[in-house]
């Protein structure tokens, strides 16, 4: 590793033990110099490049440029480093929901030399401590409006010992906007390390306590430099939305990072809804989109009531796309969603397709720069068609923070991200369920997903999540669990209909033998169905 900037050694001191690193092959595309602070790449290049008077952030009341953040960041940066006197190294928490104070402060973070730890807006002040205990935390900065948790929390970790607020014109010291006019505009960025860390992410808990994933400056730009340049192709002129958060490495890719890469600018939202996001699509011209599945499957039927002529791309990660949700959207729009497999430890996408080169039923190949294989449970590749593990290498990789999950997720240099796959012999993907959700009925491998393709594909189902539960019989059966559509009886009859219907879609014996109707699915933040929780209800 090279030297690093950080006085606090915190970060670089708690990376997993090198002999439990992932290989880290760096393609052309990421060959980047010693010394590389990645907030400089994606904002400072930019300017110098004359982006600086081309619009950057986008709200439904406000705009700001190039060179307009790249002041802001600037003058955050100065707060941090000499009004909250913190050092290189120091972590930061990040609280915000998507808007351009959010944004300025991550990258005003990252170009201090310090090293963000964004959260989930909507997680509490208990979800919280774990976090801040973790990766040791002692400052914060925090939107006003989720004050009330920062509280609470600095209450109950004494080591979270100073915040600022901002998005908060009230004058006060703890305010953030208070001491923005004094600072200079220009901030001599930190000489960080490639190699240095400049993100902490947290996975989003789809499968039990979250795990910290350290990420360098070189990985911030790296995903910068892969998926989207080989699959999305993004350009100057292009307006990206969405809904995944900041603090998600999804959105942190797709909501800010990618646009800043090229020159192109995004609309940032608050949490919306199907009718929001469509609406904010047509009023600001959006060309690029990324949300979830659920998303747009809910937005499939309502889109016919908005202009969508200048949407161009829509990306769908996070969690399995069912096909008849694809389908549903390209009848709809006309576009293809370009699906993809990503991680928080591997911090984006690295198996897509662009839209001309979808086969379907598959997730895509692997990303230009990433190799990815099907392994058995001794790390030998196995055969194409055959179902196994999905193993990547690539330029970026899990890295935990002081975890001995290392070991499960890191194994012969390759990364395991704990999902079931086939491959057909043109290297496509093909997803069939976390490692963890697939279901043995009476010998049988089935793949919860698969089931809830099928499902999906009823009238009658909005949402819904398949789940093995233990069984005398057969070991575990398949269970259902379904959120109707308005206007459909959960009754007995309505559930015989979903299990012949399934019986008719897919081989007969994967069919749900149990149907529980629901109000709703656990999902976390982010959008993703939390089957764990499902096998508590």
């Amino acid at each position: 590793m090279h030297p690093s900037a950080h006085i606090d050694t915190f970060a670089r001191d708690n990376l997993p033990p090198p002999d439990l690193w992932p290989d880290l092959p760096q393609p052309a595309d990421t060959q980047y110099p010693e010394r590389l602070n990645a907030a400089v790449e994606l904002l400072d290049r930019m300017v110098e490049r004359g982006f600086g008077d081309a619009i950057a952030l986008r709200t439904d009341t406000a705009a700001c440029t190039y060179y307009q953040l790249y002041v802001r960041v600037n003058q955050i940066a100065h707060v941090l480093r000499s009004r909250m006197s913190l050092v290189p190294g120091n972590r930061v928490l990040l609280r915000g929901s998507n808007n351009p104070m959010m944004a300025a402060c991550l990258l005003a973070t990252i170009k201090a030399g310090l090293v963000a730890v964004p959260t989930m807006p909507l997680l509490r002040a208990k979800d919280l401590v774990p976090v801040v205990v973790r990766a040791k935390v002692s400052a914060a900065l925090c939107d006003s409006a989720l004050r009330d948790e920062l509280d609470a929390l600095m209450r109950e970790t004494p080591s979270l010992k100073q915040a600022m607020f901002f998005n908060d014109d009230g004058g006060t010291p703890e305010a953030l906007e208070t001491h923005l006019a004094a600072m200079p505009t220009r901030f001599a960025a930190c000489d960080t390390s490639q190699d240095d860390v400049a993100l902490i992410a947290f996975t989003s808990g789809t499968t039990g306590t979250p795990k910290g994933t350290m990420h360098f400056h070189r990985d911030v730009v790296a995903m910068c430099d892969l998926f989207p340049r080989h699959v999305l192709r993004p350009q100057p002129d292009d307006v990206f939305c969405g809904t995944p958060p900041l603090a998600f490495t999804f959105g942190l890719g797709g909501m800010l990072c990618f646009p800043l890469r090229v020159g192109a600018s995004v609309v940032l939202l608050d949490r919306g809804t199907p009718e929001t996001l469509l609406a904010a699509i047509q009023r600001h011209r959006a060309s690029v989109l990324f949300t979830a599945p659920t998303m747009y499957r809910q937005m499939a039927g309502l889109a016919g009531q908005f202009d969508l002529a200048s949407l161009k791309k829509c990306v769908s990660a996070g969690e399995a796309l069912p096909d008849a949700t694809r389908q549903l959207w390209k009848e709809a729009t006309g576009i293809e969603i370009i699906d993809g497999i990503g991680s928080t430890e591997m911090i984006h996408i690295f198996v897509s397709s662009p839209p001309e080169a979808v086969r379907r039923g598959a997730i895509g190949t692997a990303v230009p720069g990433y190799r990815a294989r099907i392994v058995d449970d001794e790390m030998n590749e196995v055969p194409p068609g055959t179902v196994g593990k999905l193993a990547v290498q690539g330029p970026t990789g899990c890295r935990y923070l002081a975890d001995e999950r290392q070991r499960d997720y890191v194994k012969k240099g390759w990364n395991l991200p704990g999902d079931t796959f086939t491959m057909d012999a043109d290297g496509y993907f093909y997803y069939q369920a976390r490692s963890d959700d697939m279901i043995v009925s009476s010998g049988y491998n089935i793949a919860g997903p698969e089931v809830e393709a099928a499902l999906m594909l009823h009238e009658a189902v909005a949402e819904c999540g398949v789940i093995g539960v233990p069984d005398e019989a057969r070991g575990q059966i398949v269970k259902a669990f379904v959120v109707l559509q308005p206007g459909h009886r959960d009754d007995a009859a309505m559930a015989a209909a979903l299990q012949e219907f399934v019986k008719q879609t897919i081989a007969p014996y994967k069919y749900p033998r149990a149907v529980e109707f629901r109000d709703s699915l656990p999902r976390t933040e982010t959008g993703k169905l939390q089957r764990f929780r499902l096998r508590t209800l």
